[in-house]
């Protein structure tokens, strides 16, 4: 089970940054983006990526084992552009029957794939790098959020591994009783959303109950707090959200200057 703390060295250079700081480099750098669907400007991201991951104290083996469900999610685009593509112009490289691959159709895939990861890859990297706790400060304390929101979503984020572990406990009740599909994919998928199922009830009430308990401790009081730790948002973290800026517009001036950029809309 992948964990939510923090795997990052502190004492390295971005790792330091203010985790608002950090949300806000992301999402800048991430949602331009989306404006292209060729393969360019996400390749020219995801390299720029994976070059300052150092900075961010983070291993590269460590990122891989993180983001290895979105190879899934890859290989679930490849295949759907691969069969229900509307678009089948270019070159024909493959033709088996009702399976037609074309350049233009890979075009796409590819650029929608390294587009996935370029768009996901600072995410990761900005919650393999934050403690939640120090999120939430900095998101009361920075970006004036409500209270009520930022503690609810702590508490939320840390309740996360629960699941994984709550998965495995269903499961294992279940063999125990003899509960099991065999070989049958139908009684397997069957058994997974049965599983899903109880899953989402327990976390309902667990839910539920945690906001009781935290509308009792006085969580939504409505008058001021205060704060236990300080988030400085100084000049290294405008910098750095300036150069989150910088760096996607330029990704996207690379593929506009070799003519590869392909509007979304338009």
């Amino acid at each position: 089970m992948i964990g939510l703390e923090p795997v990052a060295r502190p004492d390295a250079p971005l790792a330091r940054r203010n985790p608002v700081a950090k949300l806000a480099a992301a999402l800048l750098f991430a949602v331009p983006l989306l404006a292209t669907l060729d393969p360019v400007a996400p390749a020219i991201a995801i390299t720029i990526e994976l070059a300052v991951l150092p900075l961010f104290g983070v291993r590269y083996r460590v990122l891989f084992r993180r983001v290895w469900p979105l190879l899934a999610a890859a290989v679930g685009v490849l295949v759907t552009l691969v069969l229900f593509a509307a678009d089948r112009s270019g070159r024909v490289l493959l033709d088996a029957g009702p399976v037609v691959v074309t350049s233009t159709v890979l075009l796409t895939a590819l650029g929608l794939v390294l587009r996935l990861f370029a768009v996901a890859l600072p995410g990761v990297i900005v919650f393999a790098t934050t403690d939640p706790t120090d999120l939430a400060d900095a998101l009361v304390q920075n970006a004036r959020a409500p209270a009520r929101f930022a503690i609810g979503a702590l508490a939320a984020f840390r309740l996360l591994p629960l699941l994984g572990q709550e998965w495995q406990m269903i499961v294992m009740a279940r063999r125990a009783r003899a509960v099991e599909a065999g070989r049958n994919p139908v009684a397997k998928l069957r058994l997974f959303v049965s599983t899903a199922f109880t899953l989402l009830v327990g976390a309902i009430r667990r839910g539920t109950r945690l906001a009781v308990a935290m509308d009792a401790r006085g969580f939504d009081a409505g008058v001021p707090r205060t704060v236990a730790r300080r988030q400085h948002f100084g000049a290294a973290d405008w910098l750095l959200v300036v150069a989150a800026t910088v760096v996607a517009s330029a990704a996207l001036g690379v593929s506009v200057a070799l003519g590869t950029f392909r509007p979304l809309v338009g």
